[in-house]
């Protein structure tokens, strides 16, 4: 069964908790900076948790940031619960490896 997309309610609630995400264009999405030599692990941790999860983010990785994009292609593409718990997770591991979430 599709996951069930969020309530614009919802979304709003849910990024009360992740002061890292923001909504644009449908996506729940984030950028952090990360020291280069930090990039490997990090990008190697939150790819495994996103194996684990069995859900994925579009990555965007350049000289010292990352972007995230998410949302759930079986659900239309909206935004789900499966996003904002990953989004979660994510940040954790961005903290982890030292990222600076751009909150602009």
């Amino acid at each position: 069964m599709p996951a069930s997309p969020l309530t614009d309610a919802e979304i709003d609630r849910a990024l009360a908790e992740l002061p890292d995400w923001r909504l644009r264009d449908g996506d729940l999405t984030a950028a952090f900076t990360v020291d280069r030599g930090a990039l490997p692990g990090f990008y190697a941790a939150l790819a495994a948790a996103e194996d684990e999860a069995g859900h994925h983010a579009r990555v965007t990785v350049t000289y010292t940031a990352v972007g995230l994009a998410l949302n759930t292609h079986d659900a239309g593409g909206a935004v789900t619960a499966k996003d904002t718990a990953l989004a979660e997770q994510l940040s954790r591991i961005a903290a982890d490896h030292g990222g600076r979430a751009d909150r602009g």
